[in-house]
């Protein structure tokens, strides 16, 4: 079996962590995000994954040379020469999603989720038509683009673009799974599947709908990235409560690395990650956070709703919160409050930040 995973662009939106390392390898729950993604396409028996790429490819391409014989998959990259949108990536890929005449998978490298590529796969091959795509209900569809399925049936009838009346609440979980015959829809040009695809995909009785099971999280910025680790980690306490920590220092979901070191007093949780290396001090209060790989939060320190870059720490009795994200070698000095703050790598904070900015 086969898979393209879209690792796409820039990142922005996910800044500063991406100034050090595109969004796939951005670390979500102690692995890069890319990481949970092939795991799962290989446990299902995918052996050739496609990775659509047009920003630092040669990163990519070394960071994936372990995962091959880790996961006994191979991974192929598909350098963009400019960015092809998310169609464009498959005519470009096509000699190996074409290979032969068994379906592949196609997804977003931002989306997180319990990935039931079982189920998709079966649900596809049931109905027997060209495509099939997995949606996940929202609360407010006004925001989104809708799906709406024939009566009673599974095979998609339209897209509503921010419908203004109700039609539906369920939208594209950025997961697909296709038969090769979509290719001859498809040009090796700029594209967007959701725009110049599906649409006619739907208009030909072709591609059916099923709805994701569990949580689904698009985690490519801060605010989101700390809502996806939240309902993460709450699908582990459902399934492998063990993975998590235990003790009196924690408070609900907590994921700690073996190698972290946790000081004295603390009350840590709910929804916190701590990475390897990481060094916690004395009385450090942390929720709804993310600390990476090699950080230090001192002595007294509030952490809350703020993802701690690599390499960085907090100063003791320091505050941060507000969707602070500190890049990678931040250091924000004692005593000082940052709230909102998106600081850039290699930059040191003393000074109080009390509303959102960018600190460059």
């Amino acid at each position: 079996m086969k898979a393209l995973i879209l690792v796409g662009g820039f990142g922005t939106r996910l800044r500063p962590l991406t100034f050090s390392v595109p969004k796939p390898l951005v670390d979500f729950c102690n692995k890069p995000m890319i990481m949970h993604q092939i795991q799962a396409l290989a446990k299902v028996g995918v052996t050739d994954i496609v990775l659509a790429v047009n920003y630092q490819p040669e990163v990519m391409v070394s960071a994936m040379r372990k995962v091959e014989e880790e996961f006994g998959v191979r991974i192929h990259f598909s350098i963009e020469p400019e960015p092809l949108g998310t169609a464009g990536p498959l005519a470009l890929a096509r000699n190996i999603l074409a290979k032969d005449d068994e379906p592949f998978f196609v997804l977003n490298s931002d989306v997180i989720c319990e990935f039931p590529f079982e189920e998709l796969i079966r649900f596809h091959r049931s109905h027997g038509c060209e495509g099939t795509l997995m949606t996940t209900p929202v609360e407010d569809p006004s925001k989104y683009g809708v799906i709406v399925c024939h009566s009673g049936s599974t095979r998609i009838q339209r897209f509503v673009e921010k419908p203004k009346e109700w039609v539906g609440d369920q939208i594209n979980a950025g997961i697909y799974v296709f038969n090769p015959k979509i290719l001859e829809r498809i040009e090796n040009k700029p594209m967007s599947i959701e725009k110049e695809v599906f649409p006619f995909m739907a208009r030909d009785g072709q591609l059916h709908a099923t709805d994701l099971k569990g949580f689904w999280a698009d985690v490519g910025q801060p605010k989101d990235f700390l809502t996806g680790t939240a309902l993460y980690l709450t699908s582990i306490s459902q399934n492998n409560a063990s993975a998590l920590a235990h003790g009196p220092n924690f408070v609900g979901s907590v994921l700690i690395d073996p190698t972290a070191k946790i000081g004295e007093n603390c009350k840590i949780g709910p929804n916190v990650v701590i990475g390897p290396g990481v060094t916690i001090g004395n009385g450090v209060r942390l929720n709804r956070s993310v600390v990476m790989r090699g950080s230090v939060v001192k002595d007294n320190a509030w952490v809350s709703n703020s993802i701690i870059g690599w390499h960085s720490s907090v100063g003791r009795w320091a505050r941060l919160d507000g969707t602070t994200v500190l890049g990678e070698d931040v250091h924000v000095a004692d005593e000082i409050f940052v709230n909102g703050g998106s600081v850039l790598p290699h930059k040191s904070v003393s000074a109080n930040i009390t509303e959102p900015k960018i600190v460059m």
